[in-house]
């Protein structure tokens, strides 16, 4: 890879840890630089040159920078992060004077989490209609709730769950967001921006505002660095010259369409697989939520066509929906990523998604060996969501080159202690308070534990105020 300042530098000598990676003529830190750093009081938004130092695991997700398939760099182990991209990887690494040495010694390092579908307003309604499955739960919920959300609350509801995303280790969230207002989009959108996560901007709209989505990804989206966008629709024959219209938007916009697929078996009646193809959708340009109730037909065309999709494990459980044909479709080598799926998650909790998918395969088959394996999942959490949206030359993997989005894992605790296994331990025994440092675009985010400038307690007591104000538009 070619950097501005770096020398090109082999793969070879990365894994062996033999060469340098010197900055101009730039001398190496010295035994003070390297402390750990205490609570940071950098300008928030500042961006440094940072060596995470000395990780005894790290995961890359690239077999060619570490062995196996995930890569794996095992003992003392850097990992260089310099003008918001991965700029090396190796052992005891030279590096600039004043560059930001965070200690990592009996740490993890991985890339960050990819949350391919979300709904992060609907941290709304959190825990609501607990008793319902899908279409109790969108009628009883999340219709009732969305049109009492005004502009300024749902800022509030957005930056709550954003945050709870990136505390978890969420470095880049797919969000699928229903028809809102212009002025609300606004909103919505500078939430996301403002709690620091790279993001895609999957807007729906009525067919009578179809103009709004040009309209919201120029003013909006495409002055944000970390944002960028997609068109979400409802797929349905009944629909299907609506659906055409925005397929076409989505071309003439150059991103991705994005839809909920089969997530209830009742959806059949909408033949939503049919309709997709008949508007010309049915391709590599195509994010499929749920897809739990595809024939086996239909499995091999998504295969075929290189459809992408979405398993959301832990919300398919809370709604009752069923359980994803995953294996079938990982034979049709279908590309498939993990998401959240916004209220009916109630959290955000990666580790606990990861965990879901591997076990509800392992139930329904009765086997251990059946994909995904907890390799598989790891990926499908990293670079396989960011090959589901196209962004795997930028994301998904430390890669040098590619764009710093970093995870930090403190192994250290009650929860996750002692080492057995620390890949397998990552998926079956990691929550987010394990997620001691986040890096977004080296953009650092969260650090020793804590996010980096954010005031929890002000952004839980607006939420609250928030869905005070809910309530009381539905009294």
């Amino acid at each position: 890879m070619n950097f501005p300042f770096f020398p090109e530098v082999s793969r070879r000598r990365l894994l062996a840890g033999i060469g340098s990676v010197p900055l101009a003529a730039a001398t190496t830190t010295s035994t003070a630089d390297r402390e750990r750093p205490g609570p940071p009081q950098e300008i928030r938004g500042r961006r440094r040159t940072t060596v995470l130092r000395g990780a005894d695991l790290v995961l890359t997700m690239d077999p060619e920078v570490g062995e196996g398939p995930l890569g794996t760099l095992e003992g003392g182990t850097d990992v260089l992060l310099h003008n918001g991209r991965i700029a090396a990887v190796g052992k005891d690494l030279d590096v600039p004077h004043g560059t930001r040495v965070v200690a990592v010694s009996g740490q993890l390092v991985l890339p960050g989490f990819v949350d391919l579908h979300n709904h992060l307003w609907q941290s709304s309604i959190r825990g609501g209609c607990a008793t319902q499955d899908l279409y109790g739960w969108l009628a009883g919920c999340n219709r009732a709730v969305l049109p009492r959300i005004d502009a300024r609350d749902m800022y509030r509801f957005v930056h709550l769950a954003a945050l709870d995303a990136l505390q978890a280790g969420v470095t880049t969230v797919v969000d699928w967001v229903h028809p809102i207002p212009y002025d609300t989009s606004e909103r919505y959108i500078r939430a996301l921006d403002d709690a620091g996560l790279r993001f895609v901007y999957a807007a729906a709209q009525n067919a009578a505002d179809i103009r709004l989505l040009p309209k919201v990804k120029k003013d909006f989206l495409d002055p944000l660095p970390l944002a960028s966008a997609q068109v979400s629709v409802h797929a349905g024959m009944a629909a299907l010259r609506q659906l055409r219209q925005f397929r076409e938007v989505a071309d003439d916009l150059g991103v991705m369409l994005n839809s909920h697929v089969l997530e209830h078996r009742d959806d059949r009646k909408d033949d939503p697989v049919r309709a997709l193809r008949e508007a010309g959708a049915f391709g590599p340009r195509l994010l499929m939520n749920h897809a739990i109730h595809l024939t086996d037909e239909e499995i091999a065309l998504t295969g075929e066509h290189d459809v992408r999709v979405a398993h959301c494990p832990l919300s398919n459980m809370r709604l009752a929906s069923g359980i994803m044909p995953l294996p079938a479709l990982h034979r049709h080598g279908v590309r498939a990523g993990l998401g959240h799926d916004g209220g009916t998650n109630d959290t955000s909790d990666m580790f606990n998604v990861m965990k879901a998918a591997v076990g509800l395969q392992r139930a329904r088959h009765e086997d251990a060996e059946i994909h995904p394996t907890i390799p598989a999942v790891l990926r499908m959490a990293t670079l396989g969501g960011a090959e589901c949206i196209g962004m795997d030359g930028r994301i998904g993997s430390l890669t040098p080159g590619k764009r710093a989005d970093v995870l930090v894992l403190d192994p250290g605790t009650l929860n996750f202690a002692p080492r057995f296994d620390w890949t397998s331990q990552i998926v079956l025994n990691g929550q987010p308070p394990n997620v001691r440092y986040v890096f977004v675009d080296g953009h650092l985010r969260k650090a020793e534990g804590e996010l980096v400038h954010v005031d929890t307690e002000r952004v839980v007591r607006e939420a609250e105020l928030a869905a005070d104000h809910v309530r009381r538009a539905g009294a």
